[in-house]
């Protein structure tokens, strides 16, 4: 039996003690973790919790596993929205299946989690559109899926919106370009799947009332049609609007969530065209400035969150200090005697029920619903105290709040 985990370091070791002799379906209940609401899976899957963190095992055959483990690897290198790979154990007693770890993508949700939750503010719709964000990510990067699905995908809050996150890639293809018939076919498969797990939540009384599985899964191609050409379409203009075209369409593709990598202008009697190569990677701009500044590692619309808010408080600096204030000294500011004093405000009891830049963004959030009602800024101080007390305590319990961690069956 060989247990193979990267990087080699403490995750990896601290699995080696669990009982991999045994099948799955035989592992003891005492080492296990129970997901609430999890997606289907074809394969016998486990999660374990072990100091903290939360580990997903998944018995598949071991060609499979190998295969699935050597491109989630890719995938994490290159930056592509997908679940992290720990290790993998082959060789197992009595030609048994291998065992494929990846670590529980933390604050993630499935989809069945999603519509289960009464106070759910994530539409039908927005699940949709954040599915082909990450179909067209993939498709990019020339990762033909295979099957792509709800229960495939984990699903994280990001200031509000949703990020998807691959989970499973046994089925997945590493092309150099995928073409156009490949795309479309693994849209097709997507259409199917989609259909079938949106009827099983109408037979099980999830889905809002007035929405058509069928329909819905439909509305996938068109829904991929359309982010598929803003972000590969070439672009052709007048040679004198060059400078603000090119600026517009790489906003565009900013607010979409696409970084951009090489751009390449043309420029002949007609006019200009402008061709740009959209990168595959999680998008970086704002989560790196915002680290630069304040050393906070999150999501990219949460950076973009914070960052207003860290440059609406040095405005309020200088004009309080009547004296420009340097970027870095107010992002030290703001870090100590704004963002800080918020997080360090959040009850134990509720230590984990989301992201800590999640909380900060809905914090703000319920800072200007309070200030519209009040007529004035009420402050992010009497917000953050309003919202611990009023909104934060019914959020339910994250797979990773440790208190559930620690209370595992």
């Amino acid at each position: 039996m060989r247990y193979l985990f990267r990087p080699p370091g403490t995750d990896g070791a601290r699995l080696l003690a669990l009982p991999w002799q045994l099948p799955l379906e035989e592992w003891p209940p005492e080492l296990l973790l129970e997901v609430p609401q999890r997606g289907i899976s074809r394969h016998v899957v486990r999660f374990v919790a072990e100091q903290g963190r939360v580990f997903a095992l998944k018995e598949i055959s071991e060609h499979l596993a190998r295969h699935e483990y050597a491109l989630l690897a890719e995938f994490e290198a290159e930056g592509l929205p997908s679940v992290s790979v720990l290790g993998v154990c082959v060789d197992r007693p009595h030609g048994q299946d291998a065992i494929l770890v990846t670590r529980y993508l933390e604050y993630s949700m499935s989809y069945r989690y999603l519509f289960s939750r009464p106070s759910a503010r994530q539409s039908v719709d927005q699940l949709m559109d954040t599915l082909v964000v990450l179909l067209v990510r993939l498709h990019l990067a020339g990762v033909f899926w295979g099957d792509c699905s709800l229960s495939n995908t984990l699903f994280r809050l990001d200031a509000g919106a949703l990020a998807a996150h691959l989970v499973d890639a046994e089925t997945a293809e590493r092309h150099p370009q995928l073409s156009r018939g490949q795309r479309h076919y693994d849209l097709d498969l997507a259409r199917e799947r989609v259909g079938a797990e949106l009827l099983d939540l109408q037979f099980g009384g999830l889905l809002p009332d007035g929405v058509d599985p069928i329909e819905v899964a439909d509305s996938l191609q068109g829904r991929y049609a359309s982010l598929w050409d803003e972000v590969t379409h070439e672009e052709v203009f007048r040679t004198d609007e060059q400078r603000y075209r090119v600026a517009e369409r790489l906003q565009r593709l900013n607010d979409l969530g696409f970084d951009v990598g090489e751009i390449e202008l043309v420029t002949d009697d007609e006019g200009a065209r402008l061709r740009v190569e959209t990168r595959v990677s999680a998008p970086g701009q704002h989560r790196r400035e915002l680290m630069r500044l304040t050393g906070l590692e999150v999501q990219e619309n949460q950076a973009r969150r914070l960052l207003n808010d860290l440059r609406s408080f040095r405005a309020y600096l200088e004009q309080k200090e009547g004296r420009p204030v340097s970027e870095p000294v107010a992002g030290a500011r703001w870090l100590a005697e704004v963002y800080q004093p918020v997080i360090e405000s959040i009850p134990a009891e509720l230590a984990g029920r989301l992201a800590p830049a999640e909380v900060f963004h809905e914090v703000l959030e319920h800072r200007w619903f309070l200030s519209e009602k009040a007529g004035r800024d009420v402050g992010t101080t009497a917000a953050a105290r309003s919202y611990l007390r009023n909104v934060l305590p019914s959020t339910p319990e994250e797979l990773t709040t440790p208190s559930v961690i620690a209370t595992r069956p």
